[in-house]
């Protein structure tokens, strides 16, 4: 994939689809693409961050631990981004992501993710959007999966 592609792939995701192309450019540049094959994991779950990725070609899966073992809880795949909770609360990991296909990312450092966040306020007006989207979500399947139990 070409540093254009990357760039096309990055203006996909809402976060970065504001953002001049010559930063997502720098972003390409500057990030580390690396792949995965399928079930290799990308972090685990309550481990620390130091990057996000940006998935730019197959699938991702996202599990958190039960009581029962992993659940699968989100499957992520092109222009989505990854693991970027952990970089932007600096709070441990809040899942474990593994490869459910060959898969390509642009591995994003914290220090150039808070970079692009403060040349970019809108940014940081998408992050909260999702942020606070995902939240909506998994307090959603939270009162469904209490509700089933009967709590």
């Amino acid at each position: 994939m070409s540093i254009a592609e990357e760039v096309e792939c990055l203006r996909r995701i809402p976060l970065f689809a504001n953002v001049d192309v010559a930063k997502l450019k720098l972003l390409a540049f500057t990030s580390e693409r690396v792949t995965f094959k399928p079930g290799e994991t990308l972090f685990h779950q309550d481990e620390m961050g130091s990057a996000a990725y940006i998935v730019l070609d197959g699938e991702a899966e996202v599990l958190v631990r039960t009581p029962e073992g992993p659940r699968p809880v989100a499957v992520l795949g092109r222009s989505e981004i990854i693991g970027e909770i952990a970089i932007l609360c600096d709070v441990p990991r809040t899942a474990t992501v593994r490869a459910r296909s060959h898969l390509v990312t642009l591995c994003v450092s914290k220090d150039l993710f808070f970079r692009l966040v403060a040349e970019f306020p809108q940014m940081a007006m998408q992050i909260m959007r999702v942020l606070a989207q995902r939240l909506d979500n998994t307090t959603r399947q939270l009162r469904e999966a209490l509700s089933q139990h009967g709590a």
